[in-house]
């Protein structure tokens, strides 16, 4: 036994014992095991196993090669998982070991059979050449000249030159280039195709393969490496071989060949040796085509070359097309596009960067063809569109961006981003160009040519917000710029010359405030709210919302939150800028001034703003050589200004007490003194703002007097006023260049004097009010300073210009130009004569006498006037009913900001252009009814009137179209042509009981008050009440009523005339009630026309305070007028439902109290009269005014019946209500109004209407008795093309209305046919339909009309054989097999027998005596029995 070593033993001691262990050969006591690496798959080893394995026999070198890997290559990208039963796996004795290494090898050494390594022997070893330095010379780039530059340009600086340094050297060493030339000349010798490795793929064989067999050179081995003897040869000899070998193969052991080559070789290897032969190819495409052209080569054989290699390289590194083309662009930019050479003599320019330099190459021309996609938006300086072809010069500075480079102009990202610029004028240039851009848009510039809105994109993006910043910016110049853009966002110049147009028109002064009608309006929590505390509760919601959620729906309101109205007084009051931007200021304050009495009241309290304006652009002195020609007036301050004379008078619209204060606080009535008393001649401002300024002063006036407020300056400037009209006949005659200025300012004059003349007209009743001291309850108005002796000379002035102006009417020209002050003139009589009527001073038969001869002498020749007759003619193409598109909306208009779209001009045949005959037809028809309403007997003397043809052709389009679209740009134009169309109706009204020839216009005029009714606008609540008061329920006007109306409608149902349906009136629950024909019915409604009037009268009690507004204004009771502002327009004042009123009303009243808990038990004791009298007037309607109710839905007068049923419990059994909601019900039941019936359309006022039909549900199961009438109702919306949640409802949740409904097939209206075609196909509802069928819940007996629907689609689903789903497949045969093995015979004998409907039988359907064949073979099938004895005893 061996002993272990010992301490202090040497180590001669320890190789002593190591060799008598060798000797021995003893096994060593510890093993070394190496654990099997994971990474490498291998199983652990011990040194002994190591020490038993023979050494290799043969130490082969290691070849290298380069591109290749170096290990086998991975199978999978993952790393290899270790193989539990690698060393289980079955091995044969006599395999050979390395044979099943070679069938597992691919490696690029199990193709490459012999490897040849590289001859370094001819290669030349030169020696350091001795210099007389110190030290080596270092080698320096600068020395290697850089004009070819090599590979993609991402090598550095120092490659590129070591790559020109080679080339370079390579060029030394070759041949000349003529002999080059003749070398290559030889079409053999110009690139090897062969390939040692790689075969022909057979898709490829054909002449491709013929030239691979015939070819002399390799495609891949160039022999480069072995030295420059042998190369050649040896590439040559490797490339017979190959040949040699494919040659003397079938292509059979070709193609076996190349599967075993594609089997072993690596995919990335195989991809690679492709691409080397076709770049080859391209290579030789490319050669040959310069060997077509030998003298070019010659001459251009370098560059050739470097073309192919960047085609070379562009295809290895697999670039696309893309890509490719900009490469393209690079290598030109490297040749002589450079406007400037650079030159080595400058600083750092030695070595040229073209990629740096790329920005001085001249811009690529536009893109010229036409394309289908969008292209972003560019504009000029101007605001214009630039297209996108438009190749422009680059002096115009219009291509400073860097996105689409060779493009003009700049996107409006580009001016958003240009405006935060920290450069003063880029800030200030981009804010001009975005107004002028603005202010084109809103001009609809650009509405064919962008896709989109240019407002609503800016703002969307912040433009409003970008302004307001802008305001507050130091710099003079940028805030100029934030003006006038804000000025071309809000302001239409365009909108308030229309405005000043239409001041002087009857009503005109009244205007509707700049508030959007889309507001976010959220229902208020607490319906009895009254207005006052809802305006409160919505401008503290207003208050708590951030600014940009403001901004949103309302722009102005937006502006007033960040306190604009301080910022633009400091820059009128600090900065004092220059004219152009004070004008713009102004428009903006008269804009916001617009929008609300809110709004006014805000400018009014901001602190110095309205001081600032009146001292400085409303003085009563200035310089007076602004007036001389050709003065330039460099700042507006402490010159009068019309603009702002302008802005008072807007802001004194916003009311009354406005008005106070502006006249008493800020002293606007000396200024109205000072610029009234002076004529525009003696004024020292340019002739045309002198005039303007007057005209305005007198507006201002004009405004004030509508409150009854200034009227004591009429006083001391009586004199002023009786001159100008003196001169008024003189305008006629003058050719002043301002005579339209001129007759614009004479029109405010008279329109002061008609306020004026307003307010004394009631001076006499105030007085003796506050003389008698009885209405001590209510406050007592003090009488105004003006009395009806110191007004009533005026008339004559008035009349004797107004029969000159008369005279010219049949001169179009003249007779355009003085329209406005003939209309204010026509006005200002009619409010005279009727105020002279009501005067205790004046003798009655003195003016019933004054009334006799204005008729004789002026109105009546101006009837008979064929320009009058012309007039009437163009009503109807003037019409803004007739003509909707007239009113539209423009295309650049944004809800947030109200605008009247009138940018551009209205044309001359609209409502408001120059030859619109309205104002003055308006006028005339307003001084015809009062003279007719204080005289009448002069009534007959008008008779003409309602006889023009073109007036009867108008109103009778008018009421025909459909209702227009209520928008800010639409309801200040309506407002005025229903005014027209009220006189009409008005003058009609007196003269339907004293013109005995007046009942052929009563029908036409009733139809125009009834759409009039639906139309008119917030603010002529007086004209509705009026409508409704004499004109809607008056008998006259329903010609029918006496004319054999009610005998015509009971022959109409007698011969079924127009309708094919079953007119059978549903029975009732109750008592037998009497059966009342369809005549009986209208021949009693009309003879109750004066209780319904009453009862729509008491139920319009809720606009009330609006009425006496309303009143205040139509009457000219100035003193009770409150603002010129009318109320806001979120739609008409009645709905286009009105009709139903009563009825919605009252079931609202049920609705409400039973949704807060409480339980109505106490209707309105006339409730059953209500009911009944709103149903009558429905049947008038529906009888004889059917196209007015043509606006309302069938479904929505459908669902307003319903409220019947669900307004107590037993209301409907009532006689009267009972029959004519059947007779309503049988006119909604014809075919027309069942085709027109929608019921999954959303309906106006009702939010679901399948809420509503499950509440009819709920009450028909409560309260119904089985009533025939309430079924209908029920069953109507179960007809097959209305939703499935309806008929799921009754089928499903309410089956106990099944056994209630027992309505007769013989009293339903609606062809069965409507609830059986098409065939079901809602599986569930088929399985409640056959599940009431077996349970007996539905039975013929209980409800005959849902019996035979429910077997009608039962029958077809059981029988049909379309081709489905597996599910409804199985379906149908189980409930065929379930209907087979029924019980009940009759109900079996249904489901299989049914045939067609048939509203004779008394099934409702027939039968089949046997089944079709088809059917039989079917049921058969599907049973699997045989039933032919049980089918013919079925059939017994």
């Amino acid at each position: 036994m061996l002993s272990r070593p010992k301490p202090g033993e040497s180590e001669a001691d320890l190789l002593h014992f190591q060799n008598q262990f060798l000797a021995a050969r003893a096994s060593p006591a510890v093993k070394i095991v190496k654990k099997a690496d994971k990474r490498k798959g291998k199983e652990g080893s011990t040194d002994a196993e190591d020490a038993e394995t023979p050494p290799l026999e043969d130490s082969k070198d290691v070849v290298m090669l380069d591109g290749f890997p170096d290990t086998l290559p991975a199978l999978t990208p993952a790393p290899p998982k270790k193989s539990k039963i690698k060393s289980a796996s079955v091995h044969f004795e006599d395999e050979d070991p390395e044979e099943r290494l070679e069938s597992h090898d691919r490696h690029i050494t199990a193709v490459f059979s012999k490897i040849i390594e590289r001859d370094t022997s001819a290669v030349a070893v030169t020696m350091p050449v001795p210099t007389g330095d110190p030290f080596p010379r270092a080698f320096h780039r600068s020395e290697i000249k850089s004009e070819v530059q090599l590979g993609s340009g991402k090598k550095s600086i120092f490659a590129q030159k070591m790559a020109a340094k080679r080339a370079a050297e390579k060029a030394a060493a070759a041949p000349p280039a003529a002999e080059c030339v003749q070398v290559r000349s030889a079409p053999d010798a110009l690139d090897p195709v062969g390939s040692a490795g790689e075969a022909p793929l057979p898709s490829s064989r054909g002449d491709k393969d013929g030239e691979f067999l015939t070819s002399q050179r390799p495609c891949l081995i160039t022999g480069e490496g072995l030295g420059s003897q042998k190369s050649e040869e040896e590439a040559q000899a490797i490339h017979r071989e190959n040949l040699e070998k494919l040659q003397s193969m079938s292509e059979e052991e070709i193609l076996q060949e190349q599967a075993r080559l594609l089997a072993q070789l690596d995919p990335n290897l195989v991809a690679f040796l492709k691409s080397q032969r076709g770049n080859n190819e391209g290579q030789k495409k490319e050669l040959k085509m310069e060997l077509n052209r030998p003298e070019e080569f010659v001459e251009s054989l370098p560059v050739a070359q470097h073309g192919v290699r960047s085609s070379l390289s562009m295809q290895e590194s697999g670039l696309e097309e893309p890509v490719r083309k900009e490469e393209n662009m690079k290598v030109e930019i490297m040749d002589d596009d450079l406007p400037v050479k650079p030159r080595k003599e400058w600083i750092h320019m030695d070595n040229v960067e073209f990629e740096k330099l790329e920005w001085m190459k001249d811009l690529p021309s536009p893109q010229q063809k036409k394309t289908k996609k969008g292209m972003q938006a560019r504009f000029s300086l101007k605001g214009e569109l630039i297209p996108a072809d438009a190749d422009l010069p680059t002096h115009l500075g219009l291509h400073h961006h860097g996105e689409e480079a060779e493009r003009a102009g700049y996107s409006l990202q580009e001016l958003f981003h240009l405006s935060r610029s920290q450069v003063t004028q880029q800030r200030t240039l981009a804010l001009q160009v975005l107004g002028r851009i603005v202010q084109r848009a809103r001009a609809g510039e650009f509405a064919s040519s962008l896709k989109g809105s240019v407002l609503r994109l800016l703002l969307d993006a912040g433009f409003l917000f970008l302004l307001r910043f802008s305001l507050d910016d130091a710099v003079e110049n940028v805030m100029a710029a934030s003006v006038g853009a804000l000025r071309a966002l809000l302001v239409s110049l365009d909108d308030e010359k229309y405005l000043d147009w239409t001041f002087s028109w009857y009503q005109g002064m009244a205007a509707f405030p700049f508030v959007p009608n889309n507001e976010e309006d959220e229902e208020d929590e607490e319906e009895e709210l009254n207005g006052t505390e809802k305006s409160q509760d919505k401008k503290l919601k207003d208050e708590n919302k951030p600014d940009p959620d403001v901004a949103r729906y309302d722009v102005v309101k937006g502006l007033l939150k960040t306190r604009i109205q301080h910022r633009l007084r400091y820059i009128l009051e600090v900065v004092r800028p220059v004219p152009a931007v004070v004008l713009d200021i102004l428009h903006i304050l008269t804009h916001i001034a617009r929008h609300s009495s809110e709004a006014c009241s805000q400018l009014l309290d901001c602190p110095r703003l309205i001081e600032t304006i009146v001292r400085e652009f409303l003085p009563t002195q200035w310089d007076p050589k602004v007036a001389e020609p050709g003065f330039l007036l460099t700042s507006l301050h402490g010159v009068a200004c019309a603009s702002a004379m302008k802005f008072i008078r807007v802001l004194a619209t916003g009311g009354r007490n406005a008005t106070a204060r502006l006249l008493s606080t800020f002293e606007m009535r000396s200024r109205l003194s000072r610029f009234v008393a002076e004529e525009p001649v003696d004024v020292p401002l340019p002739r045309e703002e002198a005039v303007r300024l007057s005209t305005e002063a007198f507006r201002l006036w004009a405004v004030a007097a509508g409150y009854g407020q200034a009227c004591d300056l009429y006083s001391d400037l009586y004199p002023v006023l009786v001159r100008i009209l003196q001169s008024l006949p003189e305008l006629l005659i003058g050719k002043s260049p301002v005579v339209e200025l001129a007759v614009q300012r004479a029109a405010a004059v008279v329109t002061v004097l008609t306020h004026v003349t307003q307010t004394a007209g009631y001076t006499a009743e105030l007085q003796a009010k506050l003389s008698s001291n009885n209405s001590e309850d209510s406050e007592l108005i003090p009488p105004p300073p003006v009395a009806w002796s110191q007004v009533s000379g005026l008339q004559p002035f008035l009349e004797t210009s107004l029969k000159k102006i008369l005279q010219q009417i049949s001169q179009t020209e003249t007779w355009q130009t003085f329209q406005p002050l003939t209309t204010t003139c026509v006005i200002f009589l009619g409010v005279y004569y009727s105020a002279y009527s009501q005067q205790p001073s004046v003798n009655p038969v003195d003016c019933l006498e004054e009334l006799e001869r204005l008729t004789s002498e002026m109105l009546q020749p101006l009837l008979s006037q064929p320009a009058i007759d012309r007039m009437w003619d163009l009503l109807r193409p003037c019409s803004a009913l007739c003509n909707p598109l007239s009113c539209s909306p423009a295309p650049e208009s944004v809800g947030s900001i109200a605008s009247l779209s009138c940018t551009g001009g209205k044309p001359p045949l609209s409502l408001v252009g120059s030859k619109s005959p309205f104002p003055f037809l308006t006028a005339l028809l307003f001084l015809i009814n009062n003279i007719t309403h204080i005289h009448k007997g002069l009534t007959n003397k008008y008779s003409s009137v309602l006889g023009f043809r073109g007036l009867k052709d108008y109103l009778h389009q008018s009421w025909q179209t459909g209702p227009p679209s209520v928008t800010p740009s639409s309801a200040w134009i309506l407002r005025h042509e229903y005014h027209l169309q009220y006189f009409v109706l008005a003058l009609a009204r007196r003269m339907a009981g004293t013109c005995p020839d007046y009942t052929q216009h009563a029908s036409l005029h009733h139809c125009v008050a009834m759409a009039l009714l639906s139309r008119l606008l917030p603010g002529s609540e007086h004209l509705a009440h009026e409508v409704l008061l004499d004109l809607a329920f008056n008998p006259e006007f329903l010609p029918e009523g006496k004319a054999g109306g009610p005998e015509a409608a009971d022959f109409s149902d007698i011969l079924h005339l127009g309708t094919s349906a079953k007119l059978a009136q549903p029975g009732s629950a109750a008592a037998f009630l009497p059966k009342v024909t369809r005549g009986a019915l209208l021949r009693e409604s009309y003879q109750n026309l004066p209780s319904i009037r009453s009862c729509y009268l008491s139920h319009f009690v809720h606009l009330q305070p609006t009425l006496l507004r309303s009143q205040a204004s139509y009457q000219g009771r100035n003193y009770l007028i409150q603002s010129m502002l009318l109320p806001e327009v979120k739609g008409p004042i009645l709905p286009s439902d009105w009709p139903f009123f009563p009825l919605i009303s009252l079931y609202n009243k049920v609705t409400n109290a039973e949704t807060r808990g409480a339980v109505l038990n106490s209707l309105p004791l006339d409730l059953i009269n209500t009911v009944t009298w709103n149903l009558q007037w429905v049947l008038l309607m529906e009888t004889w005014r059917s196209k007015i109710l043509q606006s309302i839905p069938t479904a929505a007068k459908l669902a307003r019946l319903m409220c019947v049923f669900l307004t107590g419990s037993d209301l409907f059994l009532e006689a009267p209500i009972h029959c004519y909601t059947a007779a309503l019900l049988s006119v909604y039941c014809q075919p027309k109004a069942l085709d027109s019936l929608n019921l999954d359309a959303p309906l106006p006022g009702l939010a679901s209407f399948h809420d509503l039909y499950i509440s009819l549900l709920e009450q028909f199961e409560g309260v119904s008795f089985g009533d025939p009438l309430f079924g209908v109702f029920v069953l109507l919306p179960l007809q097959k093309r209305f939703s499935v949640q309806l008929r799921l409802s009754v089928f499903g949740e309410h089956t106990n209305t099944l056994r209630a409904l027992g309505v007769p097939l013989q009293q339903f209206p609606v062809p069965l046919e409507r609830y059986t075609s098409p065939p079901e196909d809602n599986l569930n509802l088929l399985r409640l339909y056959f599940r009431t069928l077996v349970t007996g819940a539905l039975r013929h007996t209980w409800c005959p009309v849902l019996y035979v629907v429910a077997v009608a689609h039962v029958n077809s689903f059981i029988f049909s054989q379309e081709s489905t789903t597996q599910e409804i497949d199985a379906a149908r045969k189980s409930m065929l097999r379930k209907t087979w093995l029924l019980v009940d015979e009759n109900l079996k004998k249904h489901l299989l027998y049914y045939r067609l409907l048939n509203a004779e039988s008394p099934l409702g359907f027939d039968l089949y005596e046997q089944l079709p064949p088809m059917r039989l073979k079917y049921l058969q099938m599907v049973t699997q029995k045989e039933i032919t004895e049980n089918v013919s005893a079925l059939d017994s």
